[in-house]
């Protein structure tokens, strides 16, 4: 049974959008299944951890919560006026609800009344099923190389394609999924709405793909090759002599999939990083060097030199 996802975040009820969003990724680079590979129980508080995200960083999903219309687990709860309602959970802890104010049964007894029950060849009423709605809630690396989910109904199972690529809030109509139609009419289809799980190293900008590089001092300045990941794994990149934090290195080919078949980029931001801790050597060398080579990293922005 899934747990409240305030206590899932270890955050109040009142938490703001920042303070919510460094909890998650405090806790989703801890768990994060690249970070802890073959850990089983590390990979299922991950998917924990962002199904309580998704729902606490939507505005309307988090005061439905609040307001108790659905689930810890994103679910829509039962409410009286439904005549059918019910929701799954697909393979690796994906999510999914439906919702439908029809109730088959009904509109063929309703039609059975004025004018017969239909049917091939009967002249009777015909009627398209309904369509039904689902979201899926997909990790931002299914999203963006595509992965095979599975759903779980009570009466049957739905295999969900998740192509390469695939935005959030895209919708992926499944024909003839939905429900069933009246009268020998053609089933509807299964709309599932599509929610990409944030990641805590890669964000996605339409389709390119950023991310922030830690780098040491001596690869800032001196320059060399080094590992960057990207969404497929990781690939060596030459980080040139000098460069400074905030400095944009571009990794073509390495971005989101496009309808068209080629691919966005991958534009890694360099952020320069001293070790931890006090180093006497390092703190002796700038102290000689300081003063000779002089410059000012804030001119231009009215501060003055101290």
């Amino acid at each position: 049974m899934a747990r409240n996802p305030y206590e899932v975040l270890g955050v109040k009820p009142d938490v703001g959008e920042e303070e919510l969003r460094t909890a998650y990724r405090k806790l989703a680079k801890r768990y994060h299944p690249d970070l802890n590979p073959g850990n089983k129980e590390a990979e299922a508080r991950f998917k924990e951890i962002s199904a309580a995200y998704d729902i606490l960083s939507d505005k309307d999903k988090r005061a439905r919560f609040d307001r108790g219309e659905i689930d810890e687990s994103g679910a829509e709860r039962p409410q009286p006026q439904h005549r059918w309602h019910g929701f799954a959970e697909g393979d690796g802890g994906a999510k999914y609800h439906a919702q439908s104010d029809i109730d088959v049964e009904d509109l063929e007894e309703l039609f059975g009344r004025f004018g017969g029950r239909g049917g091939p060849g009967g002249g009777g009423f015909r009627m398209r099923g309904s369509d039904h709605h689902f979201v899926l809630t997909v990790d931002f690396l299914d999203a963006v190389n595509g992965a095979k989910k599975r759903l779980d109904l009570p009466e049957r199972t739905l295999d969900v394609t998740v192509p390469a690529g695939v935005a959030d809030g895209q919708v992926l109509r499944l024909k003839g999924q939905g429900g069933q139609g009246i009268g020998g009419g053609p089933a509807g289809d299964a709309l599932i709405e599509i929610r990409v799980a944030p990641h805590p190293i890669f964000r996605r900008d339409k389709d390119d793909i950023h991310v922030d590089l830690p780098v040491s001092l001596s690869e800032a300045v001196l320059g060399g090759r080094i590992a960057v990941p990207t969404p497929t794994g990781p690939v060596t990149m030459t980080v040139p002599a000098n460069s400074n934090t905030g400095r944009v290195l571009r990794l073509r080919g390495k971005g989101v999939k496009r309808a068209d078949g080629t691919l966005g980029d991958e534009y890694v931001t360099l952020k320069v990083v001293l070790p931890e801790g006090a180093d006497e050597e390092l703190t002796n060398f700038l102290r000689e060097w300081a003063p000779k080579h002089e410059y000012d990293p804030r001119r231009g922005m009215g501060t003055g030199r101290p």
